[in-house]
């Protein structure tokens, strides 16, 4: 039971700096789209690799939040963004890659958010899915907000809803069996996989249409 707790909790870790570089990145794409000096560059990356754990701890957890207490998450956030400052003339024509970095920074959050709820609260929905959705559009809210952005959450096609999405294939297979690894690997690829595909077809939610 010891190594399972330990395997988990390795999994996790390793996930949560996976999804914080991939936000971070994301950050530092936008930064340098809205022409940040580097200090800009490196601020909003760590504000968007970090946000939304550190929002997540802050409400759920007892102690200090990871960010705080784990420098790693800083320094992950800061290496990112200093990588995509130097490469960024050559990666300037991918936008698609700012696009990508949000669709795996999104789904690996959602799981985590959800993953660490279910560890602490059990099968609570409502729990699992506050935690998952909060801690998968923080950082990209406040990234989208410090550059006077409509925050991608409130215009885009599914972001928000590919979050939610993951988060019920996640809870359904909880629900029927003990498999956290295959939950949580599923529920990755279903958000990942709706926000990549809803960007390619520009999938839309329903909006109010107003006369020109």
């Amino acid at each position: 039971m010891g190594e399972f707790v330990l395997s988990t909790e390795l999994f996790v870790y390793v996930l949560d700096l996976f999804g914080t570089m991939a936000f971070a990145i994301t950050g530092a794409f936008k930064a340098i789209e809205h022409n940040a000096d580097i200090v800009g560059v490196i601020l909003l990356a760590i504000i968007t690799g970090v946000a939304g754990g550190t929002v997540r701890d802050v409400l759920f957890s007892d102690g200090l939040p990871n960010s705080a207490s784990d420098p790693t998450y800083v320094t992950v956030s800061l290496i990112s963004a200093v990588m995509v400052f130097l490469l960024y003339p050559r990666l300037k024509r991918h936008w698609n890659l700012f696009l990508r970095f949000d669709a795996v920074g999104l789904g690996i959050f959602t799981i985590i958010g959800a993953m660490i709820a279910y560890s602490t609260f059990g099968l609570n929905f409502l729990v699992i899915s506050v935690s998952g959705i909060l801690t998968a559009i923080g950082g990209g809210i406040l990234r989208d907000v410090f550059v006077n952005d409509t925050p991608i959450v409130f215009v885009k096609e599914f972001y928000a809803s590919a979050s939610f999405i993951g988060i019920v294939a996640f809870y359904s297979i909880l629900l029927v069996s003990d498999q956290l690894y295959i939950a949580a690997i599923l529920g990755m690829l279903i958000t990942t996989g709706l926000r990549l595909v809803a960007i390619k077809y520009n999938w839309n939610l329903p909006k109010i249409r107003k006369k020109s």
